[in-house]
């Protein structure tokens, strides 16, 4: 089928999808509109220099939205005529590129090197440009950043020098650590960012090829039956009574015990409420401090979340979770489940509450994170299967659920448990009577 000639309404209907792709103008030849899938549209010019056996080259001429169609067009013939005379604009191009600085270099990545990626990690993306990788590397050309200069930014990173505790705002306040996480997961931008660099022809190489990261240093941690145990009791308490208090002198007036007469901290329903959804759900952090109330289906059981690490998905819920949400106290004017303090606002953390009650538990070692940890090592623990538990959690990929293999029993393993009990429920040596199946007598 025959390309269409490119018009504004032509452009204007273009829908994006999974990956980007690229409308061909049937009217001049090389001439394209690109569509990523966060729906931006630009306007390119794709030319040949050095006959058909030559690579082909993409130059983008404007932004959908600043240039009409018809500017473009009319951008794009003046390059795709140069290129016929043997004048190479994308490689011109590509030259100034490589002389300008890597401030440079990250702006534009972050308008033109993500549409692959969703808007909130675009949004920590622009966090790690702006707080390590401009102070440290910002200056710097492009065409001057070695392999040396990355392994320096790592360990400085590592060692705190772009750390930061900072007001934000009447309500916000900026905390950025350092240490080998931060550092590595930067260095990956980092390394995305000169890929990027690298596809454009602006430098031949990558110099974070060869850079040895830290490890993520993630150990995860899983709660045993006992430590469930004492997490619940400590928020029946923490909920009920109020935790012990602690006296911090330079803790803010807020964060001090809401009754002073018996010295009891009362932990805010909502944070409970977060803590046990997070237990009985399997959700991130986010997922749950971010959940509408719109997004809870309490009559088939679901979330209908908008947004996740892996975009739109529905969660299956239990009902004792649903018990949770139905008892959450509902606030006036705020449409999120875990409200928080500004009107019509989530809850932005639960770290305080979490530490408290964790302390309070003897679970000082206990991340939030560990609770989705828990939740998938219950499950395959019970014989559910990885497939299954993958899908609970949402994992967009089997090999991310195989870190829970080694709670799984083999198959073979389980048959033999289930013989061998049945078995010795028969002989009178039963140790899980109320777990067996009476072997029928003749």
């Amino acid at each position: 089928m025959a390309a269409k000639k490119l018009t504004q309404s032509v452009v204007k209907a273009l829908e994006p999808r999974l990956s980007d792709y690229v409308e061909w103008c049937g009217m001049l030849a090389g001439f394209g509109c690109r569509v990523r899938p966060t729906g931006s549209k630009s306007f390119i010019a794709q030319y040949r220099v050095g006959g058909r056996n030559s690579p082909t080259r993409k130059v983008t001429v404007g932004t959908y939205g600043k240039l009409t169609v018809e500017e473009a067009r009319e951008a794009a013939r003046a390059i795709l005529a140069k290129a016929e005379l043997g004048h190479d604009v994308a490689g011109d191009r590509a030259k100034q590129r490589a002389e300008m600085t890597v401030a440079q270099l990250c702006d534009e990545y972050l308008v033109d090197g993500c549409g692959h990626k969703k808007l909130s990690t675009i949004a920590t993306d622009k966090g790690r440009i702006e707080r390590h990788i401009k102070p440290l590397l910002g200056r710097k050309r492009v065409s001057e950043v070695k392999r040396a200069d990355v392994e320096k930014f790592m360990r400085d990173v590592e060692k705190g020098k772009t750390a930061v505790d900072e007001k934000t705002g009447k309500y916000g306040r900026a905390i950025v650590t350092g240490g080998k996480g931060t550092a590595t997961r930067t260095v990956r931008l980092l390394g995305g960012i000169f890929t990027y660099a690298v596809d454009r022809g602006y430098i031949e190489t990558n110099p974070r090829l060869g850079v040895k990261v830290y490890a993520d240093g993630k150990g995860e941690r899983f709660l045993s039956g006992d430590e469930l145990g004492k997490l619940g009791e400590a928020m029946r308490e923490a909920e009920i009574d109020g935790l012990p208090w602690q006296l911090n002198e330079d803790a803010k007036a807020k964060h001090r015990p809401t009754n002073a007469d018996s010295q009891r901290d009362m932990i805010s329903p909502h944070a409970i409420a977060a803590i046990r959804l997070l237990l009985l759900t399997g959700c991130r952090a986010g997922e749950i401090l971010n959940l509408k109330w719109q997004e809870v289906d309490f009559e088939r059981g679901f979330l209908n979340l908008s947004d996740s690490k892996t975009g739109r998905k529905q969660v299956l819920i239990s009902p004792p979770a649903l018990q949770i949400l139905a008892d959450i106290p509902r606030i006036k004017g705020n449409s999120y489940v875990i409200a928080g303090e500004k009107p019509d606002k989530p809850r932005s953390d639960i770290k305080r509450p979490w530490k408290r009650i964790t302390a309070h538990a003897g679970l000082d070692d206990l991340r939030l994170h560990d609770l989705r940890h828990s939740y998938a090592s219950v499950g395959a623990s019970a014989g559910m299967g990885l497939t299954i538990v993958g899908k609970l959690l949402g994992h967009a990929s089997p090999a991310t659920t195989a870190r829970y293999s080694h709670f799984a029993d083999d198959p073979l393993r389980l048959a033999s448990n289930s013989i061998s009990e049945t078995i010795s429920a028969a002989i009178g040596q039963n140790s899980k009577a109320d777990n067996v199946v009476a072997i029928k007598s003749k």
